[in-house]
């Protein structure tokens, strides 16, 4: 099959389960606007996070990696009315438009948007004794993968699920002998999942208008 008719089948799908909403097209036009990476996830991966957020019946978020905010407004959009997402974002020019982009989405007051490297965060999130986390998605830079599964272990619960964002790499993950960070990052990031004694988890191959690549889950049993 052909990347053609990857994208028709996912304009498919988009079509008939995800209308049409303003607030998102105008994240992602904003966004392109602006310059920024043209990374977001598909809008049928974002109903994928709103629904796995639903079904974890998810208070709290936290989210690596905002980039625009636009996967931020799916995640946020499945949190009740006293929910909150804090979302770790490295650029603050980034930063800055994805809040402006969550404000349209009526989002402002259940999301935050923390600007600085990311373990920083992290390590200032457990400083502050925060409320564990329901799910977790961790879509920034994949070398940095398993410090960040390191990290998000101490701030989760028994029943929480973490979420890794681009896991498959166009089948570039199963290369053992790859020298690229990102690659090692990922299989490390796996490698860590498979041996904890708390994780029960899984990796869903996908094929879309991102090409081939996937998720992993993870669930927190103890």
């Amino acid at each position: 099959m052909s990347q053609q008719q990857w994208n028709t089948v996912d304009d498919y799908f988009n079509s008939l389960l995800v209308p049409s909403d303003e607030a998102l097209e105008a994240a992602l036009r904003d966004s392109e606007a602006a310059g920024l990476p043209r990374i977001n996830v598909t809008p049928t991966q974002g109903r994928l996070l709103q629904l796995l957020a639903q079904i974890q019946g998810s208070r709290r978020i936290l989210e690596i990696g905002t980039l625009g905010g636009y996967s931020t407004i799916w995640l946020g959009r499945a949190l009740p009315a006293d929910g909150r997402l804090i979302s770790l974002e490295a650029n603050a020019s980034y930063a800055d438009i994805a809040r402006v982009n969550l404000a349209r989405a009526g989002l402002a007051e259940r999301t935050e948007v923390r600007v600085g490297p990311a373990l920083d965060s992290l390590a200032q999130l457990a400083a502050e004794d925060t409320e564990p986390f329901d799910l977790v998605f961790i879509d920034a830079d994949k070398d940095n993968n398993p410090h960040y599964l390191e990290r998000v272990l101490g701030l989760t619960r028994p029943g929480s699920l973490i979420v890794g964002d681009n896991v498959v790499r166009h089948g570039d993950v199963a290369d053992a002998d790859s020298t690229d960070p990102s690659i090692r990052g990922i299989r490390r990031f796996l490698e860590l999942i498979a041996e904890h004694p708390k994780l029960t988890a899984t990796a869903v191959q996908t094929v879309g208008a991102k090409g081939y690549d996937g998720f992993s889950l993870a669930r927190v049993t103890g």
